[in-house]
């Protein structure tokens, strides 16, 4: 849980503003997309298959 402390001199709008930094930061927002749905750990694992080999094939692209 995310928590910004405000004092009596700071307005809200930088409150909300130190906030959505953190946010960002901690890619709340992704993980909360990735669960939406429920997905296999087998699915899970493919994708991650797949995206090596892609990082890979760029990377092997790159060095000629």
């Amino acid at each position: 849980m995310l928590k910004v402390n405000i004092d009596s001199k700071q307005n809200l709008e930088k409150a909300l503003k130190v906030l959505k930094g953190k946010v960002i930061k901690t890619k709340q927002n992704e993980k909360l997309r990735e669960r939406l749905e429920f997905e296999k750990k087998s699915v899970w694992k493919r994708n991650q298959k797949l995206k090596a080999k892609y990082v890979q094939s760029q990377k092997d692209q790159d060095d000629k």
